[in-house]
């Protein structure tokens, strides 16, 4: 692992900076130091099955209530703010997080349920047989 591989948040550093490195620092902090696990240069690659690859989670529970008075309206109109801003490419709008999986489950809900390849059903079917139970339900 080496620093200098690594690209500042949101690309190169003339329009990126400090923030990304905070929030790498922090997650490095939090899923490394304070969780127990392997952090920095101390994680093994992940092509390297010689050693366990003892990596860690942290889950932090925020009630912004207790912080910010208004959170959700300002949250709604940062997301406003975002999801109005030009794309890159006109056909890919720009997105919050959450957008993805709202768009998919609209999906899902028009067409009343999730799809499923043929090769996904046979794989689910054997992985039901060798374990010995019943096998997905199929409408």
């Amino acid at each position: 692992w080496d620093i200098k591989d690594q690209m500042p948040l949101g690309g190169e550093e003339i329009n990126s900076g400090y923030k990304g490195y905070g929030l790498a620092l922090m997650v490095e902090t939090f899923c490394g130091i304070l969780a127990g696990g392997d952090f920095g240069p101390n994680i093994r690659e992940w092509t390297d099955a010689k050693r366990p690859a003892n990596l860690a989670q942290c889950f932090v529970v925020i009630n912004p209530t207790h912080f910010a008075p208004g959170f959700e309206q300002r949250m709604s109109e940062m997301n406003r703010i975002l999801r109005n801003l030009e794309p890159l490419h006109p056909d890919k709008p720009v997105l919050v997080p959450g957008d993805p999986e709202r768009k998919y489950m609209e999906k899902v809900n028009k067409e009343g349920g999730v799809l499923y390849t043929e090769d996904q059903l046979t794989v689910a079917a054997q992985l039901a047989a060798k374990l010995k139970v019943a096998p997905l339900k199929v409408l």
